[in-house]
């Protein structure tokens, strides 16, 4: 039987393989449709088209390193007292008593007024941040109403509140010397003898850690100090 009028009918059917071939041959495969085909998506375990195994890279290395030779004489090494001595040099001690020295401010004041000048300057110090036990106040004249109303107790309960170290404490340039040292340290030259105030000054320069404040007339406080402020 000719075959020839059945070629039609498989183009015309769904594109693929017949589902029976006709016995004793093999169905025909179908052309593909013209036009570009899209790639087909690789399969597991091979991403793509094989191409070339690449070599295996190597680990980077330094371009530059030389072969190593043959190893020469060490190196003498160096005395340790020469070691040490640029450590030394590079660390100089400074001077202790620069290093003490506390900041001065001068607070003009008249001698009756250079005790307020002086609360003024605590109240600024405690609103700055200043705890009241950083704060030694010095009188050159009148105590302080403070300290006249606490040495009505008696000296040791007087004294007793400066070894506590929580409050602002003020002293009598007379006996400013048994006070301990503190961070700031105030001087009111209101009155007194020339000799109280240079005893004062004296003293709260050894006793400011940081700040030295002095209320009063500065052309006194000058005379005093020996040199412009």
């Amino acid at each position: 039987m000719p075959l020839i009028p059945e070629e039609p009918q498989i183009h015309e059917k769904a594109q693929g393989p017949r589902a029976t071939p006709a016995s004793g041959r093999t169905a025909p495969t179908p052309r593909p449709v013209p036009g570009p085909r899209p790639a087909a998506p690789p399969r597991p375990g091979r991403p793509g088209p094989v191409r070339p195994t690449a070599p295996a890279q190597r680990a980077p290395r330094d371009t530059t390193t030389t072969k190593p030779g043959p190893p020469g004489p060490a190196a003498p090494a160096a005395p340790a007292s020469a070691q040490a001595a640029p450590s030394a040099q590079a660390a100089p001690v400074a001077d202790a008593a620069t290093v003490a020295a506390p900041q001065l401010q001068l607070l003009p004041a008249t001698p009756d007024g250079a005790l307020d000048a002086a609360e003024e300057a605590v109240d600024l110090l405690l609103d700055s941040g200043r705890t009241p036990g950083d704060v030694l106040v010095i009188t050159t004249g009148e105590p302080h109403p403070w300290a006249a109303h606490e040495l009505s107790f008696g000296d040791a309960s007087y004294w007793a509140q400066h070894d506590a170290g929580d409050d602002v404490f003020y002293a009598d340039a007379a006996v400013a010397d048994r006070a301990a040292s503190r961070a700031v340290v105030v001087v009111a030259v209101n009155g007194g003898p020339e000799a109280a105030a240079v005893g004062a000054l004296g003293v709260a320069h050894t006793r400011a850690g940081a700040l030295l404040i002095v209320c009063g007339d500065p052309q006194r406080i000058n005379s005093v100090l020996g040199a412009g402020v």
